[in-house]
């Protein structure tokens, strides 16, 4: 029976030495081919002629390029944000959103298919869970962003052609937040190696602090992540001040009680010595209060903490509103006399569906 060829993107470098070496080869042919790969962006063996022919006609047999094919894109009438939906081997589907801001370009990535958290205002969270990806599917989705960019002239709009000139100077892909379909700490393996394989520096070198990973609170995964000193900003997803409040918007808060999830915080942030961002979708009459607010600041005293506002994101399964902008100003206002920094994050592709909280397949 024929052996089922490796997906590049599933290896770290490292782990394409080992594979290679394995075969009788040097290691200096698995480097040239990592740097063909992330540094080329270069999938076809015909165009990499510094690799013997030998390790070539192998390497073909052996490995495989698992870039995900797109079936739909869709850019947004913010011309800043662009949605991919992304078939995998087995016909699942994902979205990945890439997002051009003032001087930088973030990739908003998923971590599987589905989502076993069901957060009721989700989208991810009412499909349910499906799957979960492999690092090769987690690092394809910034490769593809990646690919993206590389045929974009640097500073040019997403929508515009494609430059011919090789010389033209193209924006690189440098921030990754894994705040995509799925819960990025119930896959925790895939993940991590997802991570080590991006921050290669041999590689696409995104720096540990271009590199954002949001949970709803899954405690043992946040404690590995101090155990483990992974040099990534960790983003919690809060919703909720008190036990009953939180439960009711993230069931998985009965897994993990509220009290359960703050000691876990304050270890991370006492063994890590780094800043936690705590991200609170407000929802017009449910959760944006004076007293919700303050309730917020009482419960992250003494925190090395920020505190991301996301005024709700309108999804099918779930009929709350957005709160609007001068109750989320003093919301805002009320976390400050807290001592607690915040910032209202900037609402982007709300029109496609791109927005946190939006990304689902079953459309």
């Amino acid at each position: 029976m024929a052996s089922v060829p490796t997906n590049f993107y599933d290896l770290t470098r490292d782990a394409l030495v080992t594979l290679t070496t394995s075969w009788g080869f040097s290691p200096v042919h698995a480097l040239r081919l990592w740097a063909y790969v992330y540094l080329s962006g270069q999938e076809s063996w015909a165009n990499m002629p510094d690799l013997p022919a030998r390790f070539r006609a192998k390497a073909e047999n052996e490995i495989t390029f698992g870039r995900l094919n797109v079936a739909t894109e869709q850019l947004s009438n913010d011309g800043f944000t662009h949605k991919y939906l992304l078939s995998l081997t087995d016909q699942r589907r994902i979205e990945t959103v890439l997002m051009r801001y003032t001087g930088r370009v973030t990739a908003c990535i998923s971590s599987q298919v589905g989502c076993a958290m069901g957060c009721v205002f989700c989208a991810t969270g009412q499909m349910g869970f499906i799957r979960h990806l492999t690092p090769g599917e987690i690092v394809a989705q910034a490769m593809h962003v990646d690919a993206i960019l590389r045929g974009t002239p640097k500073g040019a709009a997403l929508a515009e052609p494609k430059s011919s000139s090789p010389h033209s100077r193209h924006e690189r892909l440098r921030n990754i937040v894994l705040m995509g379909m799925g819960e990025p700490l119930h896959n925790y393996d895939s993940v991590m190696t997802a991570i080590d394989i991006l921050r290669d520096p041999t590689g696409l070198a995104l720096g540990a602090k271009k590199i954002t990973l949001s949970t709803v609170g899954v405690v043992p995964g946040i404690i590995r992540l101090a155990d483990e000193a992974r040099p990534v900003h960790l983003a919690v997803s809060l919703h909720g001040a008190t036990q009953e409040e939180r439960a009711a918007l993230v069931p998985v808060a009965k897994k993990w009680p509220l009290a359960e999830l703050m000691d876990a915080c304050r270890y991370y942030i006492q063994k890590r010595e780094r800043r936690i961002f705590y991200e609170w979708t407000l929802i017009e009459g449910k959760n944006d209060s004076a007293e919700n607010a303050h309730a917020v600041g009482r419960l992250l005293h003494g925190q090395l903490a920020q505190v991301n506002l996301i005024p709700l994101n309108p999804t099918a399964g779930y009929d709350g509103g957005p709160t609007g902008r001068e109750a989320a100003h003093r919301f805002q206002k009320i976390l400050s006399e807290h001592g607690l920094p915040s910032t209202v994050r900037q609402r982007r592709g709300i029109d496609i569906a791109a927005g946190c909280g939006q990304l689902a397949t079953a459309r």
